[in-house]
Order: structure tokens, then C-alpha cells, then sequence
């Protein structure tokens, strides 16, 4: 997830520098939508079915999908804004929006394998 946050970010400042936008969003726009109602779709049935089972990995799946479905939301905000008012930059924006999520992300992955590797350390002693 650092890696991906790196890579918008560096994204995002290449094209605030050369003052680059995109062509259109439209592509942006259809992927987000079509993105936003299969994410919303696989997290629901990935929790039942989770609940069902009793699987905690399940219910972990489930959640990283939620993930995507919310940057999916930062894609279509981006877009649409982009779209329809020509705002300048406004892809850097949903890039930078993009890329903080992902480092969230990536920064509670990591904090959560911490504390499961030491706590699984304690238990298995």
C-alpha cells in the first residue's frame, strides 16, 4: 500500500508541474460506477456469508473490499468533478485522495500484523 501511495503521489506532482489534465474522465466515470456497485455487492454477501461461517478471514476480505468500494468514491468524485467543470487538477486531487486512503490503509495493515505477530508470539510461549 506505501508503495501505491508513493506512486500516486509522485502521479499527482508530475502532472501539477507539467500542468497536465486528462482528455476526459469519462473512462474514470464508468469504471468508478461499475466499481462501486460490484464492490458494494461482493462486501455484503462476503460478510454473510462470513457471519455464517464464523470466518474471521472472510469478514477481513470483506473489509478490504469495503476499502475499494470508498476509493471508488474518491474516483468518481474526481471524475465527475473533472467532467462537468473542467476543474484544474482535480485528478491530482482524487490522486492525493487516493494515495492518503492507501497509506491509511497500508499504516493499520501493518499495525494490525504487529500486534497479531506479538501477541501470537506471547500465546504460543
Amino acid at each position: 500500500m506505501y508503495i501505491l501511495a508513493a506512486g500516486l503521489v509522485v502521479g499527482a506532482v508530475l502532472a501539477i508541474i507539467n500542468k497536465s489534465e486528462p482528455e476526459t474522465t469519462l473512462a474514470g466515470i464508468i469504471v468508478a460506477v461499475l466499481s462501486i456497485l460490484t464492490m458494494y455487492f461482493l462486501y455484503r454477501e462476503k460478510i454473510k456469508v462470513g457471519e455464517e461461517l464464523e470466518s474471521q478471514p472472510i469478514i477481513s476480505d470483506a473489509k478490504c473490499t469495503k476499502t475499494c468500494f470508498y476509493l471508488s468514491f474518491i474516483l468518481l468524485a474526481s471524475s465527475l468533478l473533472y467532467e462537468l467543470w473542467q476543474i484544474p487538477y482535480v485528478d491530482a486531487l482524487g490522486s492525493l485522495g487516493i494515495a492518503w486512503y492507501a497509506w491509511k490503509e497500508g499504516k493499520e495493515a501493518f499495525e494490525n500484523a504487529k500486534s497479531k505477530s506479538l501477541s501470537c508470539s506471547s500465546d504460543c510461549c
